[in-house]
């Protein structure tokens, strides 16, 4: 296609990503009912990395061997993260556990301070702030408790963020179509060993019509496809745009559960929640959408 084109469809598959991640948060919290947490990750990371293999079968000449221990890093990075929220999303709500995910964020600028010593600007405090007030309005009681599930998405976020960092670090002059395989291939092999140690593998829940499509749409286009359109999206669109669009995908979150999950929505969680999507708006784009000069 041409580069006109591909400018053309780069912010519609970013819309398209955030969309499908969006509704994975229900759509997995229904197979969760069924599938043990690891054993519905090692499938939903194994597809994966087979079909992006595929879909990448002309990078494989680029390959070496330090793809290996790259890909071995991130990935356990990416199977802590993916672990721990999946955890989370059976003990809490999925609108819930959607925006609290997007916390990693805001968290990565601090992170990525602690690694590289860049310090984080006025936006990333900014955000920090607003973020902090957000995640108090969603997931605090009137006693000022804080339930499992949204205290183990919490950690999640810190995981992501551990994770983008870690991608930063070990990327460079690297195929980051074919590192992905890799990184999903360890995730996968993670998930399977602790998978096999503690839990029980239902076949037969696999051959349920129920759970097979919900898993299919895992496998294919809530892992695959959302992260092609992302890679392509962000390569043709500018990145502030790019941030805004996929930051949706907490949006997307919530309005799927409300409408095909019941989840309950009050005022204070809508004020948290639009607090954490400014925060990540702020810490992703800086508001350089705001400030753009016209066009002389």
């Amino acid at each position: 296609m041409s580069p006109k084109t591909m400018r053309m469809l780069a912010k519609p598959m970013l819309f398209a990503a955030a969309l499908i991640w969006g509704t994975s948060f229900f759509i997995m919290k229904n197979a969760l009912d069924v599938i043990p947490v690891f054993f519905l990750l090692a499938i939903r990371f194994t597809a994966g990395a087979v079909l992006l293999a595929l879909v990448a079968w002309k990078r494989w000449k680029k390959f070496t061997l330090d793809y290996l221990w790259r890909g071995a890093v991130i990935g356990g990075f990416l199977f802590l993260a993916y672990s721990v929220q999946t955890f989370g999303l059976a003990l809490t709500t999925p609108s819930k556990n959607a925006f609290l995910t997007a916390v990693y964020c805001v968290l990565v600028p601090f992170l990525t301070w602690a690694v590289v010593k860049i310090r984080p600007d006025r936006y990333n405090v900014a955000a920090a702030l607003l973020c902090v007030t957000g995640v108090g309005l969603v997931s605090l009681t009137e006693e000022l408790t804080i339930n499992t599930g949204d205290l183990l998405t919490l950690c999640c976020a810190v995981f992501y963020a551990s994770h983008i960092v870690a991608v930063a670090k070990v990327s460079p002059e690297k195929d980051i179509t074919l590192l992905t395989v890799f990184q999903f291939a360890f995730a996968a092999l993670y998930a399977w060993i602790c998978g096999a140690c503690t839990e029980t593998f239902p076949a037969s829940a696999l051959t349920d019509p129920v759970v097979l499509w919900p898993m299919v749409y895992l496998c294919v286009m809530a892992t695959t496809v959302a992260l092609l359109f992302q890679n392509v999206g962000q390569v043709w669109s500018d990145p502030a745009s790019a941030a805004v669009i996929l930051s949706l995908e907490s949006v997307f979150g919530v309005l799927s559960s409300v409408i095909f999950y019941g989840d309950p929505v009050t005022g204070r969680l809508l004020a948290g929640f639009a607090l954490i999507f400014v925060a990540v708006v702020c810490s992703e784009t800086k508001f350089s959408f705001l400030r753009r000069r016209p066009q002389s």
